[in-house]
C-alpha cells in the first residue's frame, strides 16, 4: 500500500453544496447592492475562499467589502448550507471501506470546520473522517499548502504517504505546493483537460474509479 492517508477536498469532491452556496452568495451580493449572480458563475467560484469569490464575481478589489461579503455569506450559510448539502452517492460506503483498509481519512477544505462537522453528522458519517482542516483552521487558504501540511504534521507522515483528492485547479495547486500526490476528479466544474495540466497520478470520473486505482 503506497499511501497511508487519503485527504479530500469537500465541495464537488465528496459532496454538492451548490444550492446553499448560490443562496448565500446572492444574499451577500444583494445586501451589498449588487445584482444576483448567475448560477453557473457562482458554480465556477466554488472552492475559492470567500474573499476571492467576491472579487471574481464583482471585480471589486476592496478588502473591507470582501470581508463584509464573507460575513454576510456565513450569516446566510449558517441558516441554509447544511440542509442544502448532499454527499455524493456512495461516498460514505467508500470512506468506510478505506477506513477498514487502515487508511487515515482527512478533509482539507475552504468550508468552515463546523460546517463539515454538521454535514457529516447529518449523514452519520463523522466517524469516517479522522481529521478536518477547514477554512477557519488556517491563516492562508488554498492553494497555500498550510492545510495539507497540518495533516502531515498531525499524522506524522511523509509527503510520499499522502494522496490529495480534489476537483479544481485550486486543489491541484494545493497538492503541488504541498509536494504531495494529487488525484483529480471531474465531479465539479473543472474539465479533465484542465486538471491534466497539473502533476497528478490521474484524473478520474469519480471516487468509484479512484477506488479502483488505489486498489
Amino acid at each position: 500500500m503506497k499511501y497511508k492517508g487519503l485527504v479530500f477536498d469537500f465541495d464537488y469532491t465528496l459532496g454538492d453544496s451548490t444550492e446553499g452556496i448560490v443562496i448565500s452568495v446572492n444574499y451577500a451580493l444583494e445586501r451589498l447592492g449588487y445584482a444576483v449572480a448567475e448560477r453557473e458563475a457562482v458554480r465556477k467560484t466554488i472552492g475559492l475562499h470567500l474573499e476571492e469569490t467576491y472579487r471574481v464575481l464583482t471585480q471589486d478589489e476592496r478588502e473591507e467589502q470582501a470581508a463584509e461579503f464573507s460575513r454576510l455569506f456565513v450569516e446566510k450559510a449558517d441558516q441554509v448550507m447544511t440542509e442544502f448539502t448532499q454527499l455524493f452517492q456512495g461516498v460514505p460506503e467508500r470512506l468506510e471501506k478505506w477506513k477498514q483498509q487502515d487508511y487515515k481519512i482527512g478533509i482539507v477544505t475552504t468550508k468552515y470546520h463546523y460546517r463539515i462537522d454538521e454535514i457529516l453528522k447529518k449523514y452519520q458519517a463523522g466517524h469516517l473522517v479522522d481529521l478536518i482542516i477547514g477554512g477557519d483552521d488556517v491563516k492562508r487558504p488554498k492553494p497555500d499548502p498550510e492545510g495539507v501540511l497540518q495533516v502531515l504534521d498531525a499524522w506524522h507522515m511523509d509527503i510520499t504517504e499522502i494522496l490529495y483528492v480534489g476537483d479544481s485547479l485550486v486543489d491541484a495547486k494545493t497538492a503541488q505546493n504541498a509536494g504531495v500526490d494529487f488525484a483529480g476528479v471531474t465531479t465539479g466544474a473543472t474539465s479533465k483537460e484542465e486538471l491534466e495540466n497539473y502533476p497528478g497520478v490521474g484524473v478520474f470520473p469519480g471516487l468509484m474509479e479512484l477506488e479502483r486505482f488505489i486498489g
